[in-house]
């Protein structure tokens, strides 16, 4: 997994391909003299490291420690500079940007017309891939430029000059706006989770509706539609409005199908859109749609066109596989995907250094209710342990909740009496210390801690009873996300009809199937 305390030159170089780093030892031959040798050898020294190593650094003799942080400097700056000039020139970003600095060089040497020409082409090729920002950093640079080559036309030029300019202001002012709130309303979510009563609820929507403000959507252009739907997603999320959290999903995803040139363009924010679009299909449990959208995400990766970078390998990898599982889990078809986890596990590996450590334990959660709807106990065991023996998840304690909650099933089922009753104690006390302390998370561990009190012919009463109960909390806007995690009204539905939960998830399936 990624450890970010690592020495940021030794994450680069390891991040670097192998076609990569050939382009470097190019480069750098080029600035090779006798005496700048010594950051190509500390380069290759590091390079040829597991680890990284200070000491080994300098036992090496290539340079005193106190030369070392200025050395590393120079390096981390050198590769960025070959990384920088062997860019695919598809990225309209790097050309736009390129010829930004173009157009510079040519007004610093007093080129004006020169300087103006570029600036016009360039800023048509920003307004025609809504690089809005960038073509106002063009006008503004279009007006300094005027300012001092005098023409016959100035005064018509000056005119579409500053009509440019605060269009474009007011563009950007409203795609600011909405991003603003878009990333406020996630930081909500990361510090108090989901709402969880009508009166946070009523917080959420009037900080919303404060901040949104009257806005018109049919006079937005892409980049302003995209943080709309953004801002109004993450609104819906919170409120557990699963309806409209596929609703501005939807309008994300088509958005990018509409324009596929920014499918490639923005690949991030496509790839982050569909997966949000097939959480709320999971949510809503329309499987159908899933699985159609879903095919074509992955063959939208697969397009030659999609581009190839280790952020987006790796987002890839983590939406296209994560929702993999979510089908199988949402279709109840545990045996068919267990080919799925080796891949899944090589490619946790592969991506180690790009994936944070929730995403990692999620994909470990889902492997671990594989194996349970495929009644393979001791194998769903070992991944919840991976979960509740990690100590850094406290920013994701629901996903260490059911862990625990179903590690306890799991040990019931495997009649593992002796550990059940410590694990209960331990979770019970995991539980007390919990924020985000649900009615079904309670009453799971009311139920489970009761459950050697009762009597043998007791139980299956008992099970009824507590059916009865979910079937209730499943109703309410509060709770019911918490049966998206762990399916107990299937396991206890299993349990009273003495049959396999796949077999009963299955048959839900087929019931539900849209």
């Amino acid at each position: 997994m990624a450890n970010h305390q690592k020495d940021f030159l030794f994450v680069l170089i390891k991040s670097l391909s192998k076609s990569e780093k050939r382009q470097f030892k190019i480069f750098a031959s080029r600035l090779e003299t006798s005496s700048n040798t010594k950051f190509i050898e500390l380069f290759n020294i590091l390079d040829k490291s597991e680890v990284y190593d200070e000491k080994l650094i300098l036992k090496n003799g290539i340079i005193k420690k106190v030369q070392l942080s200025n050395l590393k400097s120079y390096l981390y700056k050198q590769i960025l500079v070959s990384i920088r000039l062997n860019i695919p020139s598809q990225n309209i970003r790097y050309q736009l940007r390129e010829q930004i600095d173009f157009a510079a060089i040519l007004y610093n040497k007093g080129l004006y017309k020169q300087s103006l020409k570029i600036l016009d082409k360039t800023k048509q090729q920003a307004l025609e891939n809504d690089e809005k920002y960038m073509a106002y950093e063009i006008v503004e640079f279009e007006k300094l430029i005027e300012s001092q080559y005098i023409t016959r036309s100035i005064q018509g030029r000056a005119d579409e000059l500053v009509i440019q300019a605060k269009e474009l202001n007011y563009r950007n002012t409203i795609s600011s706006k909405l991003s603003n709130l878009s990333l406020q309303l996630y930081g909500i979510m990361l510090k108090t989770g989901y709402v969880k009563s009508d009166e946070e609820y009523k917080y959420i929507d009037d900080y919303f509706n404060k901040h949104i403000g009257k806005l018109d959507e049919s006079t937005f252009g892409f980049r302003e539609k995209y943080w709309f739907y953004n801002a109004n997603l993450w609104r819906s999320f919170l409120v557990q409005d699963f309806l409209a959290s596929y609703k501005y999903a939807y309008k994300w995803v088509t958005l990018f199908y509409d324009n596929p040139n920014m499918i490639f363009l923005n690949p991030v924010f496509f790839l982050k859109g569909n997966h949000y679009f097939l959480e709320s299909l999971y949510m809503l449990k329309y499987k159908s749609n899933f699985k159609k959208y879903l095919t074509l995400l992955e063959e939208t990766i697969q397009d030659p066109r999609f581009p190839v970078n280790d952020n987006v390998a790796s987002l890839s990898f983590l939406y296209l596989y994560n929702n993999k599982l979510n089908y199988h889990i949402l279709d109840a078809s545990f045996a068919e995907s267990e080919y799925l986890i080796p891949e899944i596990l090589d490619k946790i590996k592969l991506h180690s250094e790009h994936l944070d450590e929730h995403h990692e334990m999620l994909f470990y959660y889902k492997i671990a209710c594989i194996y349970f709807g495929n009644e393979k106990y001791n194998e769903s065991i070992f991944y919840l342990e991976k979960i509740i023996n990690n100590k850094n998840l406290s920013m994701r304690e629901d996903l260490m909740c059911f862990s625990r909650i179903l590690c306890l099933i799991v040990h019931y089922e495997l009649g593992k009496d002796y550990y059940l009753e410590s694990q209960l104690k331990n979770t019970y006390k995991f539980l007390l210390k919990m924020n985000d302390l649900h009615e079904v998370q309670k009453e799971i561990i009311k139920f489970l801690k009761n459950l050697n009190n009762f009597y043998p012919n007791d139980i299956k009463k008992e099970f009824i009873k507590m059916r009865v109960r979910f079937i209730e909390l499943e109703k309410n806007t509060y709770e019911k996300r918490a049966f998206l995690y762990l399916d107990i009204i299937s396991w206890l539905e299993s349990k009273i009809e003495n049959r396999k939960i796949a077999d009963i998830m299955r048959e839900k399936a087929k019931l539900i199937n849209r």
